[in-house]
């Protein structure tokens, strides 16, 4: 029954993401019939990006797609040649009312697509000359971010990902507006470490982002959220934007529900204590002024100079993938420059695409993550499909000839991980289950264990020059960094403006450590329970251990510190999943239960590791049996790949940053 069981998970997730395809085949030109190949091939008309085809082409998607993937509602709004083309409201804002989604007035929580409001600002004061994009930015701040290597980090780094910041997760976000301080103070009170010179890494940092718009503040003399209201939102017409939290009382009435399900229960409103990075409100329509704004030269809100500047691609670290403009990040596809930014609370999902030169733009927000999280897969799709309705264009790669290919796949195997991520606290051990591992299909083509194709199967991907791939039918591109003969990072287009992968070393590689770990807390747990359950027998037919008291002391102390050590893992990984589920409890309310497991944790790991070694002394001085000698050995390397891990992922530390 539990075979069954799988194999029904995995053709749940097959048809849930097999059904998009479905659908886009069918949108983007549907089947070959027997009849169409016949006939001589005629070249199909491109459809005229026009409000009637566009309305009906988004009606025969977005409906389905909502309630395919068991989402609430939408909005989308396409622009183009500096007016609204469309504007659509799918589903529901909230589902027990049944009140509909208004692209007009229906507002939305907008995530990190707030960044680009944020960097509007930034940009604004550099046409002003009050900020300079390659200063110090210590130069503006009452605190201060240390240096790397002597190399300090510019507004240039923070608007391009590439200041260098590790992940910080703590104090993020809260439901109780209460525990949301200052801008100043949240970002005073944990300044992440640096991990990578700047300008030379893409690792995409909120604290970064909200750095710059604290900047803002000091330089305006204004609040962030006065700032924004006074020199973006009112030029641009955006009535029904804010980064007020809690909303102001006239828009509350608008806001609409969030959902991680559409059949689900609402989520309370998620409030953001990096606000510039993730914290702003608004309606469709808003956002339709805004892409507006931005395809006029900068419209109101800016010289056409500076926007052109804050469009232009200035930092492309593994070609010839996407590359950064300052705050956009390229999205580029058939041939076509498109800029863009996402953004992802827990319930709401957004995404902004411009097209510079064809002066279209196209937006998306939906108010529930849906079944298997498929908002992202909804929007991307709908993105891909739109470009090939109407900017329809042929790829016409290269190809790496066979032998070169299987060469180039076999320097790419490994085990890599994100250049964005939690490197100095007890966080790093989410890596275990979090590494990309790159291997070798049956045909020696390259294999990554993220990013699946439509079907939930592992893409396919075909060399088109050296170390780069395409995938097999799609349009995502893959490409290595290779220094002396060795592959050492890699990306793909869908995010390669802001983060990148990188080999791990051997030694913190889950592709051998995480087996390690697993079959060693088998052996602990097993060790714990049979120790009793022995002692219960030998009691009950009245046999003796027949060890010395020494021996006796060492074989006790390894199973109880076995026990001890099985259940303070247990205790990490309800605590993370706690942190995980709930992101309230990332302010500190469960420090108590944080620095107890730091308190017990090197206590149970070291105990464990003395006594097997004590253990398995006398198991090999004494007159014991092969088994005992056998699982002596097993609890030693036990102990050793606990502590390898305690000590390689900060298990084993102690402090309250994360």
């Amino acid at each position: 029954m539990a075979a069954v069981g799988k194999k029904g998970e995995r053709m749940r997730g097959r048809s849930l993401w097999g059904w998009l395809g479905a659908v886009l085949f069918v949108l983007c030109g549907g089947p070959i019939t027997a009849d169409a190949l016949a006939r001589p091939a005629a070249i199909p008309a491109i459809p005229r990006l026009e409000k009637a085809d566009l309305d009906a082409w988004l009606d025969g998607y977005m409906l389905y797609a909502l309630k395919r993937g068991d989402a609430a509602g939408a909005v989308v709004v396409v622009v183009k040649d500096g007016a609204v083309l469309t504007q659509r409201g799918f589903g529901f804002a909230d589902v027990a009312t049944r009140r509909p989604v208004d692209p007009e007035t229906t507002l939305f929580r907008q995530a990190s697509v707030s960044k680009l409001v944020t960097w509007t600002a930034v940009m604004q004061l550099v046409e002003q000359g009050k900020i300079d994009l390659d200063r110090d930015v210590n130069a503006y701040l009452d605190f201060r971010i240390p240096a790397f290597d002597g190399k300090p980090v510019t507004m240039r780094n923070l608007m391009t990902h590439t200041a260098g910041f590790e992940e910080v997760q703590r104090g993020l976000n809260s439901y109780d507006p209460a525990k949301v301080p200052s801008l100043g103070a949240a970002l005073k009170r944990q300044v992440p470490y640096r991990i990578f010179a700047p300008g030379t890494t893409p690792a995409y940092s909120n604290f970064g982002t909200s750095l710059a718009g604290y900047i803002v503040e000091r330089v305006s003399g204004l609040s962030f959220d006065d700032y924004v209201e006074r020199h973006i939102f009112t030029p641009a017409g955006m009535t029904r934007s804010s980064f007020r939290q809690p909303l102001p009382a006239s828009l509350r009435p608008l806001m609409a529900s969030g959902y991680m399900l559409g059949s689900g229960k609402p989520g309370p409103f998620e409030l953001s204590s990096l606000s510039p990075s993730g914290g702003m409100t608004a309606s469709g329509a808003d956002m339709g002024r805004f892409m507006i704004a931005h395809l006029a030269d900068g419209g109101a809100l800016m010289k056409p100079a500076t926007a052109a500047q804050m469009h232009r691609t200035i930092l492309r670290l593994i070609p010839p993938l996407n590359g950064m403009a300052l705050g956009f990040y390229e999205q580029n596809i058939n041939g076509r420059k498109a800029l863009s930014h996402a953004g992802d609370s827990l319930n709401f999902h957004s995404q902004l695409w411009i097209f510079p030169e064809e002066k279209v733009g196209i937006y998306m927000s939906m108010n529930a993550a849906g079944r298997q999280n498929v908002s992202g897969p909804i929007r991307s799709h709908l993105f891909d499909a739109f470009a090939d309705r109407y900017f329809p264009f042929t790829l016409r790669d290269g190809r790496v000839d066979a032998r070169t290919a299987r060469d180039h796949a076999r320097l790419m195997v490994g085990t890599y991980n994100k250049t964005r991520r939690l490197e100095s606290s007890f966080l790093k051990a989410m890596e275990l289950a979090g590494q990309v591992k790159v291997s070798l299909d049956a045909e020696g083509g390259i294999v990554l264990s993220l990013s699946p194709g439509l079907g939930g199967q592992a893409r396919k991907w075909v060399e088109i020059e050296p170390f780069v791939w395409r995938e097999l039918g799609g349009k995502m591109r893959l490409a290595a960094q290779v220094d002396n003969g060795r592959v050492v990072r890699f990306s793909l287009d869908s995010g390669s403006p802001y983060v990148a992968f990188d080999r791990v070393p051997w030694y913190l590689s889950t592709a051998w450590l995480t087996p390690a770990f697993l079959v060693s807390l088998g052996a602990l747990l097993l060790t714990a329970i049979a120790w009793p359950a022995a002692a219960l027998v030998r009691r009950r037919y009245g046999v003796a251990s027949g060890l010395s008291p020494a021996a006796r002391k060492s074989y006790r102390l390894t199973r109880g510190f076995a026990a001890l050590a099985v259940a303070v893992v247990a205790g990490w990984i309800l605590f993370v999943s706690r942190l995980v589920r709930d992101f309230s409890s990332l302010n500190g309310e469960l420090d108590g239960v944080l620095i107890a497991l730091q308190l017990v944790t090197p206590v149970a790991f070291l105990g464990l590791f003395a006594s097997a070694v004590w253990n398995i002394r006398h198991v090999w001085t004494e007159a014991r049996g092969r088994f005992a000698k056998f699982w002596g050995i097993v609890m030693l390397i036990a102990a050793v790949v606990l502590l390898w891990v305690g000590v390689g992922f900060h298990l084993i530390g102690f402090g309250t940053r994360f």
